[in-house]
């Protein structure tokens, strides 16, 4: 079960409550669940019970206990705790987990895309004429493609060819001067075309709009320091695995693999990352999260493959089919941020 699979289980957990005439509220759009903070526990933690409690004349803990008992009651969920004034921690069982992978390898580059902005108009985004603006305005406009928006994406001004050439960025349209800029992060301190489209793109990408980007060769060097390289060497890996599995003659069949479970709620997370990221248009939301996947994968790696004249069994399959799935998350972010995941690094 993803985070918006369970949103929506929760708002469905609301509706059941008002329907059968326990909560008097209006049934809110949707419902927000996050990873739990401190004192949580669980998967996913949410407040929607403190929201509720007002309209509903009702405390808090008394709202959530309402939904608790509903929430037990779903197929993928193992417990729901309440916590402090009324929070909601919610575990998945394993099952959850092993349906997560076959999502991902049933979707694969598209897992995470969605179409929760279709039918709301164009969104028009219009860029400062700034290498960095330029590139956040590309990812943006792609990552709001991947949730259903229609987007028309504008720089101020024509962009400089090199930027088309070197850096694959292009743009629907040039506006005047004075148009209302709303893509304008700190700008580059430096050229970034000599790092090459996939450095220059991570460099201007992975740092937070509001931080100073850094341009140099530590982009480039291939060592765990860096996080670009992390990113495509987990892929890579994982590409490696599913080839060398092949050859000894067994395939990736989804099932639960109890010590991962850092990366299981990272797979978990990608579509809720999307999402995040295109509504806050940030694009260093799916960078950094990019990062997670790949430091989670890494010690599931050296699992995969049977050792000496071991045969592969059953936990082998389900350990490649988790890697496989998070090797597909990794190339589909790196898609949607405009940079290349090599099969071979």
């Amino acid at each position: 079960m993803t985070p918006v699979e369970l949103s929506r289980t929760v708002l469905h957990a609301v509706r059941r409550a008002v329907d059968e005439g326990d909560l008097a509220v209006a049934v809110p759009e949707r419902v927000v669940v996050t990873p739990p903070g401190p004192g949580g526990c669980g998967d996913y933690a949410t407040n929607v019970a403190l929201q509720l409690a007002r309209p509903a004349g009702q405390p808090a803990p008394a709202v959530a206990e309402l939904l608790r008992t509903r929430l037990l009651r779903t197929d993928g969920i193992s417990d729901v705790v309440v916590t402090g004034p009324g929070f909601l921690n919610i575990s998945l069982g394993s099952a959850a987990s092993v349906e997560v992978v076959r999502e991902v390898l049933r979707c694969g580059g598209r897992y995470g895309h969605g179409d929760s902005l279709a039918g709301e108009g164009v969104v028009r985004l219009v860029a400062a004429r700034e290498v960095r603006a330029v590139v956040q305005l590309d990812v943006i406009a792609r990552v709001l493609r991947s949730q259903g928006a229609l987007v028309h994406a504008e720089c101020v001004g024509p962009l400089p060819a090199e930027w088309g050439s070197v850096l694959d960025v292009h743009v629907d349209g040039v506006c005047a001067e004075n148009a209302e800029v709303g893509v304008r992060p700190v700008p580059a301190p430096s050229d970034p075309l000599p790092l090459g489209r996939d450095a220059a793109r991570w460099a201007l990408l992975h740092p937070a709009p509001h931080d100073r980007p850094r341009i140099g060769d530590e982009h480039l060097v291939q060592r765990e320091s860096n996080p670009l390289f992390r990113v495509r060497y987990a892929h890579a890996r994982s590409r490696a695995v599913v080839r060398n599995a092949a050859d000894l003659g067994f395939g990736a069949e989804p099932g639960v693999v109890a010590d991962q479970p850092a990366l299981y709620q990272a797979l978990a997370d990608h579509p809720r990352v999307l999402a995040a990221t295109a509504a806050h248009r940030a694009p260093d939301r799916l960078a950094r999260h990019l990062v997670a996947v790949a430091d989670a994968l890494a010690p599931l790696l050296p699992a995969v493959l049977p050792l000496g004249e071991e045969k592969p069994s059953a936990a082998h399959r389900a350990r490649l089919a988790l890697a496989e799935a998070a090797g597909t998350v990794l190339a589909g972010g790196l898609s949607l941020l405009g940079i290349d995941a090599p099969e071979h690094l």
